[in-house]
Order: C-alpha cells, then sequence, then structure tokens
C-alpha cells in the first residue's frame, strides 16, 4: 500500500501516439533488463514499428 505522500502514477493514452506515463519510472523488458527514467514525463511508443 501505497504512503500518503504518495500518489498514484498518472498514465495518458492517446490514440493516436504514445502512453504518456509520469516518472520516475522503472521498465523491466522481457528480457528482464531494467530501464530507469528520472524524467518528469515518459513517452512510451505502442506502435511497434520501431521494435524498440
Amino acid at each position: 500500500m501505497p504512503h500518503a505522500s504518495e500518489r498514484p502514477r498518472r498514465v495518458t493514452v492517446d490514440p493516436d501516439g504514445p502512453l504518456l506515463v509520469e516518472g520516475p519510472i522503472e521498465v523491466v523488458a522481457d528480457d528482464g533488463t531494467v530501464s530507469v527514467s528520472r524524467r518528469f514525463t515518459v513517452a512510451i511508443c505502442t506502435c511497434r514499428r520501431s521494435r524498440t
């Protein structure tokens, strides 16, 4: 359960664009590697055209 001072992360879904996630975040890849971003907002591509 989150601490009272913590708030949930906000994810904004744009059907024509990336997911925008309020940071900092950790992303776990399918091979188990973890990428950390301390940015205030992270854009995650969901189109699959870039293959990354």
